[in-house]
């Protein structure tokens, strides 16, 4: 379900997605030429003082708006742009950009503006989250992955070299801009990485979803908004239930995320594009769920049609070290306070189920089905 859209800056048609978190509520607007309007919506929100951009060096269309237009309009300090990738996520680029907020005098009032993808929201939440102990925060997300995703629900964080999204914070935005039209400069290899958290969606709460995204979705589909707006519409009702992940909701978003962390970091994230790596984790979780969950095993192999459709891939390099990624299982941020994992499995397509305990000798099995 859906709210109305409360701002009144005649945008283009777009779709607004409430997330109702009491004090920490805000919109997920989704739509095409909205980034425009970027400027209106800031002041619709009060959010009209200093602000700090954190910039994806790949945007470059969105980058050169950025530089060109809003920052001389606006007086503000020199947008930070970072470094695509996984690497990017350091403790050391935090210490970074505070140096820059501070030396930009960004105060308590300030926001810091996140533009670009995954990478750049964990980053840039976890800056806003640490700053002054902590300040307003606004995701621009411009891939598909970081729409429906990681622009959504509050987490940030950045790595260690022992895991994943190991350090962080849960820091709401105040506001997620979702322009479709920075899709269409997005790599293909990239569009499809995003796609395969769209699945995920529909295989864990929302089977007509994942029957419409079994079929390839493209960037110009006149749907992609509908498509977005549910992904995004599912997580909100998931967070609202368990904003801070303690009473287990919140874990269904993991479905194929365990051992997709696990395959990233094995492979110093930089073999995958993260939504490659879940889309392996998920092909294994979905066998995994036949084994022990009750899932036909037709509705398996659905899921690996569905990620194979999208451009998505079901085999590991066979340099991939299968020690190196069972060995990285017990790192993951997901393992539970007694050192096991707890695991999201499917009992039907539509319906997941997290907590499950899995012996070591039916993880392998699944972790050799990808080579």
């Amino acid at each position: 379900m859906t709210a109305p859209s409360d701002f009144k800056s005649n945008l283009p048609p777009h779709r607004t997605v409430h997330v109702d978190l009491g004090p920490r509520s805000y919109d997920v607007v989704i739509g095409r030429d909205i980034f425009q309007h970027l400027e209106k919506l800031l002041v619709n929100l009060k959010l009209d003082g200093s602000r700090f951009y954190v910039l994806d060096k790949s945007a470059s269309e969105m980058t050169k708006f950025i530089t060109e237009v809003i920052h001389p309009r606006s007086g503000e300090s020199d947008p930070y742009q970072v470094k695509p990738g996984e690497s990017s996520k350091s403790l050391a680029t935090v210490a970074e950009i505070h140096s820059k907020l501070a030396s930009a005098k960004i105060p308590r009032s300030g926001t810091v503006i996140a533009v670009g993808g995954g990478v750049i929201g964990d980053l840039a939440g976890f800056v806003a989250a640490t700053y002054l102990r902590g300040i307003a925060f606004v995701q621009v997300p411009t891939t598909l992955l970081a729409m429906v995703d990681s622009s959504v629900g509050g987490k940030t964080g950045v790595n260690l070299p022992e895991g994943k999204n190991l350090v962080g914070a849960f820091h709401q935005p105040k506001l997620v801009v979702a322009d479709l039209d920075t899709l269409k400069t997005l790599p293909p290899r990239e569009f499809a990485a995003g796609m395969a958290e769209v699945i995920k969606y529909g295989a864990i709460k929302d089977k007509a979803l994942f029957d419409r995204v079994s079929e390839p979705v493209k960037p110009d589909d006149s749907d992609l908004d509908e498509i977005i707006e549910k992904c995004v519409a599912i997580k909100a009702r998931i967070v609202e239930k368990d904003e801070f992940e303690t009473k287990g909701e919140r874990a269904l978003l993991n479905f194929g995320h365990t051992i997709g962390h696990a395959i990233e970091n094995a492979t110093g994230y930089k073999a995958y594009l993260h939504g490659e790596a879940i889309s392996l984790g998920m092909r294994a979780a979905a066998w995994l769920s036949v084994w022990q969950a009750g899932l036909p095993e037709a509705d398996a192999r659905r899921i690996e049609t569905a990620l194979d459709a999208n451009g998505l891939p079901l085999t590991l390099k066979p340099e991939v070290d299968r020690a190196a990624v069972l060995a990285a299982l017990g790192n993951d941020k997901k393992v539970a306070a007694d050192g096991r994992n707890r695991w999201v499995l499917l009992k039907k397509i539509g319906e997941a189920a997290s907590g499950h305990e899995l012996p070591a000798d039916l993880v392998e099995r699944a972790v050799g089905l990808l080579y």
